[in-house]
Order: structure tokens, then C-alpha cells, then sequence
């Protein structure tokens, strides 16, 4: 991944095998794209959450409270500082919201692995039943980043903002209105760019080079310069 300029973000099938014992990484499974069957392997020693999202029980639209995120996170075995592979059957999406709710709450030493559980099986890499491992014994302590976090009144301040760009990462459908997914109401944020999350990644689930999601991104005006709301 040396062409991203942020390549510690991702480990390769290969790095990750040749550190599977290691006894401080946290290996979370993030499991399968919403409405399908669960899986019946994991790759071993891995933990898994009740639910792939991290969302707060009393408002499923928002991100798990610090308390609530701290019940969830202790129980994947996941103390301050513990190195983290998240991985799943999703194309990223869902290793990618653990990835963001733990930088959201501070803790920086969590990683991908490109390609998830598709690509490790694809090679003949090791598995395991995917029965309940019993994760070691963590403190966490959530440390909130307010400026990783996009609310209704900070999206609003970017409709019309020259030096701000809004990225709808949805299907085109939900995009242009055509599907609402049980929404209240359908279509976009004024102003917002679309281009699906999904685009950004290769048919065998690893994300796509860098060059080619730079050269996506540019065409839609979404560049280091931009500060970037999604949604």
C-alpha cells in the first residue's frame, strides 16, 4: 500500500498471518452486509460485536454514547492502545465504521485488512467456527473528537461553503430520491456529491489503487483542500 499516503490505515492478508499470534492484537470480525446470513468461519481469534454499527440503543441514528461504546468496546478485549485489525464480509463498510468509532473516541492504533474475510479465504488462509471466543480483559477510556464528526447543524453550515464539500456516499437511488429506505423523507443533502462508497473498491474487496480514488474524488471537486462531510 505504499502509494497511499496514509498506507498504516490498511494491512495486508500477508501481514496479518504473519502476526496472528501476536498476543496484544485485538482482531475484530465485523461479519456480512446487512440482510445477509451470518457466516459460520472467522479467521482465529477473532471477537465479534453484537451489532456491526456501534449505534446507541436509545437512538439507533447516532453513534453509541461513551459509556454505552465503552461496555461495547471493553467487551472486544480492546484496552487504550491495544493494536486492532477490523476485517469483514462487507466490502469494509462495517470495518470501517468500527475503525471510525474508535478514532472517534481516541484510539488511533486501529487498521483494516484490505480485502477482509473475502480475500483471506479467497488465498487458503486459516479459519476457525465462528463460536464465541472469549475476549481478554480491557479498560477503554472514550476520549470523544468532536471535529471527526459531522452533525445537522455543522452539515447545514456547509450547504453554499466554498471551502467545504458534502459527499453523499449512498446508491444513486437514495440519491436521487428514487429509493428512501423507509426514510421520512428521500433525496440529498443541497448541494452534495454523489458518488458511492462501494465505487472506491476492487471486485475482490480490497479498496481500489490510489491513484484511481484520488482521480474519482477530483473529478467531484473533493480535494485536501476541501473539508469533507459524508453521509
Amino acid at each position: 500500500m505504499a502509494t497511499y499516503p496514509n498506507a498504516d490505515l490498511l494491512v495486508e492478508t500477508d501481514w496479518l498471518a504473519a502476526h496472528l499470534d501476536d498476543p496484544g492484537l485485538r482482531l475484530v470480525d465485523m461479519g456480512v452486509r446487512l440482510g445477509e446470513e451470518p457466516r459460520t468461519q472467522r479467521i482465529p481469534g477473532a471477537v465479534s460485536p453484537p451489532h456491526p454499527y456501534l449505534k446507541g440503543t436509545d437512538n439507533a441514528r447516532f453513534v453509541a454514547g461513551p459509556d454505552e461504546a465503552k461496555a461495547l468496546i471493553e467487551a472486544l478485549g480492546i484496552g487504550d492502545g491495544a493494536p486492532v485489525v477490523a476485517y469483514d464480509s462487507a466490502r469494509s463498510l462495517n470495518a470501517a465504521r468500527l475503525w471510525w468509532v474508535l478514532r472517534y473516541y481516541g484510539h488511533a492504533n486501529v487498521r483494516v485488512l484490505n480485502g477482509g474475510f473475502d480475500k483471506w479465504t479467497a488465498e487458503g488462509r486459516v479459519v476457525e467456527d465462528a463460536n464465541g471466543n472469549a475476549a481478554a480483559p480491557a479498560t477503554f477510556t472514550p476520549r470523544a473528537d468532536p471535529e471527526v464528526l459531522s452533525t445537522v447543524d455543522t452539515l447545514r453550515s456547509a450547504v453554499g461553503d466554498a471551502a467545504s464539500v458534502i459527499w453523499d456516499t449512498r446508491s444513486l437511488g437514495e440519491y436521487t430520491g428514487e429509493v428512501d429506505r423507509g426514510n421520512a423523507r428521500a433525496g440529498h443533502v443541497p448541494g452534495a456529491r454523489h458518488l458511492e462508497w462501494s465505487d472506491l473498491m476492487s471486485a475482490d474487496a480490497t479498496f481500489r489503487p490510489a491513484g484511481e480514488v484520488q482521480a474519482a474524488l477530483e473529478e467531484l471537486g473533493i480535494t485536501p483542500d476541501k473539508r469533507v462531510h459524508t453521509y
